[in-house]
């Protein structure tokens, strides 16, 4: 579901398109309190994700941390990767997508708790 043409919603909360280039694109992610995304990987692209607003549970891997407000994250291509967030207020974040192309289809999920492929 989209609320207009750069923000789209989805289970664990929404993502507006900053800038989309064919070298780069960059988002701002808001997940909503109690919810996380899949764990997931991608072949096409790396991603850097600088927390801006409460603290996120970060997976990368095997290996969970918390991140807060300034905290960069660097998520290689191919690592398996998830931010949750645990808390009662929003955590948002921008995420920096480099790579050779980025389309939504890059997504391997391994687990998702909205049961999507």
């Amino acid at each position: 579901m989209t609320t207009d043409e750069r923000t789209t919603i989805r289970p664990w909360g929404s993502f507006t398109i900053l800038e989309d280039l064919n070298y780069t694109k960059v988002k701002r992610l808001v997940v909503n309190p109690g919810q996380r995304l899949s764990l997931q990987s991608h072949k096409l692209r790396d991603e850097h994700w600088v927390i801006v607003r409460g603290i996120a549970t970060v997976t990368l891997d095997d290996q969970t941390r918390e991140a807060g407000y300034g905290e960069h994250v660097f998520v290689k291509r191919g690592v398996k990767h998830r931010i949750a967030n645990t808390a009662a207020e929003p955590v948002e974040l921008i995420e920096v997508q480099i790579g050779d192309a980025f389309p939504e289809e890059d997504i391997e999920r391994f687990q998702d708790d909205y049961n999507r492929a």
